[in-house]
């Protein structure tokens, strides 16, 4: 079969893909930007933004069957993705005679919490509005031997002798990833069932707090000790996520996970099982079933780590800058005026690199410039070790170690550039 899956990239999709290719179908996959995956063509394309099916149609060009596995989450495009640039796709297959779709959903979207569940809700209204051969699979928390998003969270919060309790959640029913692309699979056959939505949730029910403990004992670590949180501190996490979130960062700490815990992630499993025939896993068994390696315990506590790297490495950057302009002004003069610069050029050269510094610390804490800001921190912190060592080489000898102690900091940079990727 040549199948076309939407969100090809991501978490779910890649997986879609990895076991398609590997049965011997065609995949075109379907995302923003082109991850240099291989064994498949890829169309770089906006979902959100291609809401006219003429858009969508000459890719459909001998598609047999279509997987939306696309997604967004807050800080994103969610209208966009979710309904408006699914519903134009939706429209070309009625068009261009694709029969077969499948929707990857989320679980208790018709109980909508959140902007995330009431776009997904009205995504499959879309779909199962269309004269097509629909399915919508609709899975709780998925976890698999890849880890973005929630499942991620889970090994990161994992990593943490001391694990925050949140008020006001919900139990959640987490999923197995290879279940749910078996599912896909199934429903992929010319003789499988369509028009049936079904909930993807494993067997057995548990609280947030026991899924993170499940991990650190699959991740071979001591129980951690539980620390209940007071709502006004929940709330204040879940705030720092939406500002991360306001600076390019994805998140899945953020007042949309808010409502979605204080919802839950439930459903019973029952009809999934009849209609397919797949027994879904429990996630200690599968967990038991692949032990956890070096690898999973460096990628917990780094997770874990990321946003203070990031957050304290930028701000290290800013106030750095600030200092050489307010109250370290004097000490700069003197240290360049050591080195022979005089007058208006030392002052200039003081302004330059305090503002460099600025700007540097910004750029690390953006996302999308976070690339950028770590090369020139790099770079500049390299300079700052030639031209000191020229200007002023006591400094090599200076107990406070000023030169010395620019040396951690590359490495620090180093570590923030080998983590800056989310997937």
């Amino acid at each position: 079969m040549r199948l076309l899956i939407v969100g090809g990239t991501g978490f779910i999709g890649s997986a879609i893909h990895a076991r398609l290719s590997a049965e011997g179908h065609e995949c075109v996959l379907v995302s923003r930007s082109h991850t240099g995956l291989s064994g498949a063509r890829h169309v770089a394309l906006d979902i959100a933004r291609t809401t006219n099916a003429d858009n969508w149609k000459p890719i459909l060009k001998g598609i047999d069957a279509v997987i939306n596995a696309a997604g967004a989450l807050q800080g994103q495009d969610m209208p966009g993705v979710h309904i408006a640039g699914s519903d134009a796709l939706y429209a070309a297959c009625e068009s261009e005679r694709v029969r077969r779709v499948i929707l990857l959903s989320a679980i208790g979207v018709q109980d909508a919490q959140s902007a995330f569940s009431r776009t997904k809700r009205d995504g499959e209204a879309a779909l199962t509005s269309r004269n097509l051969n629909w399915v919508v699979l609709r899975p709780s928390v998925v976890i698999g031997r890849a880890a973005y998003g929630g499942s991620a969270l889970l090994r990161g919060l994992a990593s943490l002798p001391i694990l925050p309790v949140m008020p006001d959640t919900a139990p959640i029913q987490p999923v197995q990833l290879d279940d749910v692309v078996e599912t896909i699979v199934f429903f992929l056959r010319p003789d499988a069932p369509s028009r049936v939505a079904l909930d993807l949730a494993g067997p057995r029910q548990m609280t947030f707090s026991d899924a993170v403990a499940l991990f650190r004992r699959w991740l071979r670590w001591r129980p951690a000790r539980p620390l209940k949180l007071p709502s006004w501190a929940a709330s204040s996490f879940y705030l720092m996520g939406d500002l991360a979130q306001t600076f390019g960062w994805r998140t899945p700490v953020n007042t949309t996970a808010q409502a979605e815990m204080r919802r839950g992630a439930t459903g019973d499993p029952e009809p999934w099982q009849r209609t397919t025939g797949i027994a879904p896993r429990e996630v200690e068994a599968a967990l038991a079933s692949e032990p956890a390696s070096v690898q999973e315990r460096w990628f917990a506590r780094l997770y874990a780590l990321k946003p203070l790297i990031f957050g304290v490495f930028g701000l290290f950057w800013i106030v750095t800058g600030i200092i050489s302009l307010g109250p370290g002004w004097e000490i700069g003069m003197s240290l360049l005026q050591e080195g022979g610069l005089e007058g208006n050029f030392a002052a200039l050269t003081v302004i330059a690199g305090a503002l460099a510094d600025i700007v540097i610390g910004v750029a690390i804490l953006s996302r999308p410039l976070s690339r950028y800001g770590l090369w020139a921190a790099l770079i500049i912190s390299l300079a700052y070790i030639v031209i000191g060592t020229a200007l002023v080489p006591r400094l090599w000898s200076d107990p406070l170690g000023p030169m010395l102690k620019i040396w951690p900091v590359l490495m620090l940079n180093l570590v923030a550039m080998a983590i800056r990727e989310d997937r």
